[in-house]
């Protein structure tokens, strides 16, 4: 039990000792796999739990011998850059009748094993509680056969099943992603990225089919990531008349001098007569309508493949430890659960549940009940679809609406990776909305100056892949410039204000709104939406560049450690960015399974940084010997970087040798990852859609007038929800000195990443234990 004193409930309460935790892998591959059995493994032994690897799925279950092995500390090293599952997984046949069960549960009950985590599909985790219901069946069916004794038989008793979703279709309702869908996602846009660059020297057209025989997430998520010019999902059929339709709108790309067409298809894609449609037929559609030179490219088992992103290490990493949690808390009483995600929440769901709940969406597509089913796969699949459907426009539509209000689009402070996606979807849904959109350059520096212009439609064409801020950003805060500033608004008759940016653009916002007493000029409708690398935005829980930025420092960081590979015994240093917010550093040392961080969140002395030089010296006398220490850039003034390698370099004399990297502004270029250019593309809509809510609210006597403090606001995701915040409320909640919010949400990770390292620490479940209701049908409208 916990203290009394102590409301928290901390996780060292959870003891291991004498249970034994099988992991396995089964069904189809997915990317994170590792990550996920790096996790269990090390938080079972962590908490003094036996945790044995059960080789190739289901299969390695029945046969047992050496399928079923013991796992220790080191087995799970070099695990987490690796794509695929390095457990092996296979699909069994004999697994599904009662004699294969049978064989499971002898192969367990020798072996003591009564917990199991089954990272899978949903075909899996549905056998897996099967297998849980008829255990004790199972066991007396065993001990009348005299393979085990009574006594086994009592001390097995209660088998208990915790699942984790491994698809990278995404199809398993209940989470807002699986393992591996982020991965696949990369996979996707960097070969779309890469047909652009030919599509467009040749004018060509190409049709992408990408994996999705019963959902359509990859194929819709990779349209929004890319600006696609159509795409075709199994749970939006197009209606009767759908080619003509779609000819049509890429005759008019055309001839708005777009050079090149993309056309994504979803392996399952249907029409309204439940017929397949196929990338030759769409290929023969455009060539004979059209004469559009087009080419076809199938992206099959590509998507599987390759290292996982630092998304799907992050959230394999924390569903493995919180599977574990859920192992040691279950009893009798205990429903299979599965760990899921939702929104930038862990949470654990009753399996059976979301089975249930994703075998209905087909049975709603199987009945054509197309609506229905949508609302089943859940609210991130519903936001996605909406989303498209409000960027997607074409001539042949109604016309637009006329709103006659003027609307300002601006970038402020560093540029992050997704800043041009979010952009092109203001831009275009205010379009939609009737608004005219201007777009200013250079941020608030180039509003006082005037340069500000009308941006239509076609100019925003292309930007969703593109990295930094096409519009320019400048760090220049509004302050000294108040009255040019509302000069440049009267001038162009600006009645609303999106600003996308860091830290100076919420200090803009703040600025702008406490100004409106003096200024009438102010009093419109203002939204900021965070987006920065550093992801210190008071209000939000994640920015528009963040994921981009993780996945450079991941990726470098396994060329790094991989430089070492010939070189035993190494420790290295890297410097992050991130000003005074140790973000980066914490989740990318996560993600790249670093031994410390020192970031300035949590104070570090002489002797803390003494006592990880001795944890890498033992780390050294184990099978692994290399090292891997991240410093976020401001953490603490006199302990630079240089200062802590030449210490790591004397006091590992003779153990280890020391190297350093300043990885610098890499962390900010480069190409949106499809997270940033998703998020930025989502988060964005949803500003314009509520500047078009207050515009209306303040419009009176032929003009806007918006002065109150829920017209000011960020834009951010708390926990589970996307909320609008007034900037006058957030004011309280940060360290203005440290451009940090006073409490940040990812410091709960960091004893994650120090348990993951070996290190001895505190870690708080207070959100953990709760099994949820899944939630089925919502209300169709929601704001």
């Amino acid at each position: 039990m916990a203290k009394q004193q102590d409301t928290k409930k901390l996780f060292e309460d959870l003891s291991g000792t004498g249970k034994s935790i099988g992991v396995l892998t089964s069904g189809g591959d997915a990317q994170g796999m590792n990550a996920a059995v790096r996790a269990v493994v090390r938080m079972g032994i962590y908490v003094g739990a036996k945790v044995y690897f059960i080789h190739e799925g289901y299969q390695g279950m029945v046969d047992g011998g050496d399928n079923i092995e013991e796992a220790s500390w080191e087995s799970v090293s070099s695990m987490l850059q690796v794509g695929g599952t390095v457990i092996g997984s296979a699909r069994c046949k004999e697994f599904r009748s009662h004699e294969g069960r049978l064989k499971a549960a002898h192969q367990l009950v020798l072996r003591g094993i009564t917990n199991l985590c089954v990272i899978g599909g949903d075909g899996s985790l549905t056998g897996a509680n099967l297998f849980r219901e008829e255990w004790s069946g199972l066991l007396e069916e065993l001990v009348r056969q005299g393979l085990i004794d009574e006594e086994a038989a009592q001390n097995n008793s209660e088998l208990h099943i915790v699942g984790m979703v491994g698809s990278i279709d995404n199809d398993f309702c209940g989470t807002d992603m699986t393992i591996g869908t982020d991965s696949a996602l990369h996979r996707i846009i960097e070969v779309v990225d890469a047909i652009m660059t030919t599509a467009q020297s040749h004018q060509r057209t190409f049709v992408l089919e990408v994996m999705g025989r019963h959902c359509g997430y990859l194929a819709l998520v990779s349209a929004l990531a890319c600006g696609a010019d159509w795409v075709l999902i199994p749970e939006m059929p197009p209606e009767d008349g759908w080619e003509e339709h779609m000819c049509q709108k890429l005759s008019e790309n055309r001839a708005d001098k777009k050079r090149l067409n993309i056309i994504i298809v979803a392996e399952g894609a249907i029409d309204c007569h439940n017929k397949p449609i196929t990338t030759n037929h769409i290929k023969e559609l455009v060539v004979s309508c059209l004469g559009f030179d087009t080419r076809v490219t199938i992206l099959g088992h590509v998507q599987r493949g390759g290292t996982p992103s630092a998304f799907d290490r992050i959230l394999a990493s924390r569903m493995g430890v919180e599977a574990v949690l859920a192992l040691l808390e279950a009893s009798d009483s205990t429903p299979a659960c599965v760990v899921s995600l939702c929104g930038n929440q862990a949470v654990r769901l009753p399996l059976m549940e979301c089975v249930q709940m994703t075998q209905d969406v087909q049975k709603s597509m199987d009945e054509k009940n197309f609506e229905e089913a949508v609302r089943l796969r859940g609210r991130s699949f519903e936001n996605n679809l909406n989303t498209y459907k409000l960027l997607s426009y074409h001539k042949a539509d109604s016309k637009l609406p006329n709103s006659s209000f003027n609307v300002a689009v601006l970038n402020v402070g560093a540029p992050a990776a997704g800043m041009n996606a979010a952009v092109r979807s203001a831009v275009r849904v205010g379009i939609k909305e009737g608004h005219k959109m201007f777009a200013v350059n250079d941020g608030f520096e180039g509003f006082y100056k005037g340069q500000i212009k009308e941006i239509t439609w076609g100019d925003v064409a292309g930007w969703t892949g593109q990295g930094g801020s096409i519009l320019g950003t400048k760090r220049t805060l509004p302050a000294k410039h108040l009255d040019k500033i509302a000069e440049q608004i009267r001038i162009h008759n600006i009645n609303a204000l999106l600003v996308i940016g860091g830290f100076e653009a919420i200090l803009g916002v703040i600025e702008l709104s406490a100004a409106r007493e003096k200024y009438n000029d102010f009093c419109v409708p203002m939204v900021m939406v965070p987006a920065t690398v550093s992801n210190n935005i008071l209000g939000s829980d994640i920015s528009i560049g963040r994921d981009t930025a993780l996945n450079a420092i991941t990726y470098t960081c396994d060329r790094i450690k991989q430089s070492a590979s010939g070189t035993k015994r190494r420790v290295f240093i890297i410097e992050t960015m991130g000003g005074y917010c140790g973000y980066l550093a914490s989740v990318g040392g996560l993600a790249a399974g670093a031994d410390t961080v020192y970031i300035y969140e949590e104070p570090f002395n002489i002797r803390d940084l003494q006592s990880n030089v001795e944890h890498l010296t033992e780390k050294m006398k184990t099978g692994i010997q290399r090292g891997l220490v991240l410093r976020n850039e401001n953490s603490n003034e006199n302990f630079t970087t240089d200062f802590i390698y030449q210490l790591y370099s004397e006091e590992g004399k003779g153990v280890f040798d020391c190297r350093k990297n300043v990885l610098g502004h890499m962390q900010q270029g480069g190409a949106p990852s499809p997270f940033d250019r998703n998020f930025g593309t989502k988060i964005a809509a949803k500003a314009i859609q509520w500047i078009s809510r207050k515009l209306k609210e303040s419009y009176k006597d032929g003009k806007v007038f918006a002065n109150t403090e829920d017209t000011a606001c960020l834009l951010g995701m708390r926990r589970r929800t996307m909320a609008f915040q007034p900037v006058v409320q957030l004011k309280d909640e940060t360290d203005f000195a440290h451009r940090i919010p006073k409490e940040q949400w990812w410091l709960k990770l960091r004893p994650l990443m120090k348990i993951l390292a070996k290190y001895k620490t505190s870690y708080d479940v207070s959100d953990s234990g709760q099994l949820e209701p899944v939630t089925r049908v919502r209300p169709k409208k929601a704001d």
